[in-house]
């Protein structure tokens, strides 16, 4: 897709980007540093793109809760910024956000206008970016994702893999329910949206876009240890036995049938999206 502009080059989403749209320029934090906010509007107003799609953010989940500064900039504010740039020049924005704007309580799969409470400051931080990306008056579009996966970058898969070679038992939360999501569907709904978006100005909003069939972590794990062909045991264990510095939602548990109304876009299987990783990571 030409005329495009996407921030970030070297995370999961962004990589599968690249493979999707080789035509799109990508801005790294050597161009456009998102801790730079101005940096950011700056390079959308001097490249005047068709579109804007942000795949870059402050992931590190733990790591913001005392680096709360660098994680407003990054999640936030340049955002924010992006989405005034691309107001004045009447071009649509198209973000990722997170499950973690809500506080995982109950057991129902929420719905974009389901009441948030993050858990921690990314979380924040990333509702927060929605806010003023909302505010800035042109069109946009955020998706919220989850549990994003792929053959690069440190993910869960990954890791599972690795561990699950190296160990004969593992023990794993089962206790938080969410939806796994491939990178490379993430990369090709980003993609669908942006394209409708320059073709239909009213098109935009707030989107929730996440794997099926929702699975606990210790349940996730032991297909991919399936699919990889190992057998470590997975003993399950609830979140409270694995204490980290950010809360995590329990209940991630994503309504995506909005965007399959508005964009047509359906709610990928994992499962498929899993087989194609271990091919890659395999090959």
């Amino acid at each position: 897709m030409t005329d495009l502009l996407i921030f970030g080059r070297t995370g999961q989403v962004a990589l599968e980007l690249a493979r999707l749209a080789p035509d799109a320029r990508f801005l790294g934090r050597d161009e456009a540093d998102l801790a730079n906010p101005a940096a950011c509007a700056a390079s959308i107003l001097g490249a005047r793109p068709a579109a804007v799609i942000n795949a870059a953010a402050y992931t590190a989940v733990d790591r913001a809760e005392s680096d709360q500064g660098t994680a407003r900039l990054v999640n936030a504010e340049a955002p924010g910024a992006m989405a005034k740039a691309c107001a004045e020049l009447g071009i649509p924005l198209v973000h990722v956000s997170t499950d973690y704007v809500f506080d995982g309580s109950g057991a129902a799969a929420r719905a974009e206008n389901a009441p948030t409470g993050p858990l921690g400051v990314y979380g924040q931080t990333k509702l927060d970016g929605e806010r003023l990306i909302a505010a800035a008056g042109g069109q946009w579009a955020v998706m919220r994702t989850s549990w994003v996966f792929s053959a690069h970058g440190t993910n869960f898969v990954r890791t599972m893999r690795r561990l699950g070679a190296e160990r004969g038992r593992l023990t794993i939360v089962a206790d938080q329910v969410g939806g796994p999501t491939p990178a490379a569907d993430i990369a090709a709904a980003l993609l669908a949206m942006a394209r409708a978006m320059i073709a239909d100005p009213s098109k935009g909003g707030t989107y929730h876009f996440a794997g099926a069939p929702d699975v606990s972590w210790a349940d996730f794990a032991r297909e991919i240890f399936t699919r990889s062909g190992l057998s470590p045991q997975v003993v399950d264990i609830p979140t409270s036995a694995y204490p980290t510095p950010a809360r995590r939602p329990l209940n991630s548990r994503l309504d995506c049938s909005a965007i399959s109304r508005d964009f047509g876009i359906p709610r990928p299987d994992w499962r498929e999206g899993l087989d194609r990783v271990i091919q890659e990571l395999s090959a």
